[in-house]
């Protein structure tokens, strides 16, 4: 059993994901990237920070984006949130199942990721060791904060296990000097994510959390 189990939020325990793909790739063909898939969209900017999501897009562009393109998205995507938004099946379950200690390590800036979790009735489970890229220099591919989160949660790196949707989530675990598994249980070409989140260095994928718990009682800590 992993001394900390670390868990990515987006993707991973809620689907804010399909929402945020959803009205970001419409508002990049707004903007005249009509070639952009889904495929594109998960492979360019999911797992890393926002804002360095919108540089990608601003480069692929080719030019400035209007100035109120990222309100509208956020804005179109809080709506959402509010009434869409659910916590992955069998979260709650398989966390009580596993028990030990646990925290979460996201992408999202802080105060979004906490009322995000709280949305899904989810933050009971994380309270208070809930950790963002905003509170670190550099975002995912990049380790930092999965090191801050072990940092403060007093445990070493090699000890710990994170669950990941992304490959930039994937590398910066890695990078961490951490073990770390794959989830595509929103992803909307499982076998085509899978192959990708173990290629990156996952050392398992699992699809449901009815899985997770067994993996983990199987990992020597």
């Amino acid at each position: 059993m992993p001394d900390l189990i670390i868990y990515d939020c987006d993707g991973t325990l809620i689907d804010t994901e399909t929402l945020y793909g959803e009205v970001s790739l419409a508002a990049c063909h707004a903007l005249g990237l009509t070639d952009w898939s889904i495929d594109h969209y998960v492979d360019s900017i999911v797992g890393i920070p926002w804002s360095d999501g919108v540089k990608i897009i601003e480069a692929a562009h080719g030019r400035a984006l209007p100035a109120d393109f990222e309100q509208k998205i956020e804005d179109e995507v809080a709506l959402r949130l509010e009434t869409e938004l659910r916590a992955l099946p069998g979260v709650r379950e398989a966390l009580g199942a596993i028990g030990g200690r646990r925290c979460v390590a996201s992408s999202t800036s802080l105060d979004p990721l906490r009322r995000n979790l709280a949305i899904t009735g989810l933050i009971d489970l994380f309270d208070p060791h809930i950790f963002s890229a905003s509170q670190v220099a550099r975002g995912k591919p990049h380790p930092d904060v999965f090191l801050h989160a072990a940092s403060e949660m007093g445990a070493q790196p090699q000890d710990c296990l994170v669950i990941e949707d992304s490959v930039p989530g994937v590398r910066a675990a890695r990078a961490a000097g951490m073990r770390v598994v794959g989830f595509t249980g929103v992803s909307h070409d499982k076998p085509r994510s899978a192959a990708r989140l173990a290629e990156a260095g996952a050392l398992a994928v699992i699809d449901d959390f009815g899985q997770w718990p067994g993996l983990v009682a199987g990992l020597k800590a």
